[in-house]
């Protein structure tokens, strides 16, 4: 058995890197998804801009995700990802508080499947989040996809 030089090694490591557990970004426009790293690939479907996506490997000028719904896994240009991170509500009714804390007052809900720009990261269980109208206030993590 030959020994690869370890150059090659070094080559082959890079190729494909995975991203680093639980690594999220949003779509900034609508983006085809595709079976492979290549617009010449198989188109799968299309995701609406501000979709939130779970990066699970890196290659080139291309990433692999997932979205809210789980499986499959597709393949989108890494440029049409955004620096704005949004979250998507993943129960039936999402309570939005004016404070981080359950007995602070509700400044509105949102429903399943309803986009929210996240505004400052989760801490202690909540995020800070913006509805598109420019209500903004504190969610729990557990109501959230895309932390």
């Amino acid at each position: 058995m030959r020994a690869l030089r370890p150059g090659l090694l070094l080559v082959l490591a890079s190729a494909a890197t995975p991203a680093t557990a639980l690594d999220f970004a949003s779509l900034a426009e609508p983006a085809v998804m595709y079976d492979a790293p290549s617009a010449k690939a198989k188109p799968l479907f299309v995701a609406s801009r501000y979709t939130p996506v779970e990066i699970v490997v890196a290659l080139e000028g291309w990433v692999k995700v997932r979205d809210a719904s789980g499986p499959p896994l597709a393949w989108v240009e890494r440029r049409l990802l955004a620096e704005q991170r949004t979250v998507s509500v993943k129960v039936a009714r999402a309570q939005i508080r004016v404070q981080a804390e359950d007995g602070a007052a509700l400044a509105f809900e949102a429903e399943k499947d309803v986009v929210l720009e996240l505004i400052e990261a989760a801490s202690a269980g909540w995020a800070k989040v913006k509805h598109r109208d420019g209500q903004t206030g504190y969610v729990r993590v557990a109501q959230v996809w895309g932390l």
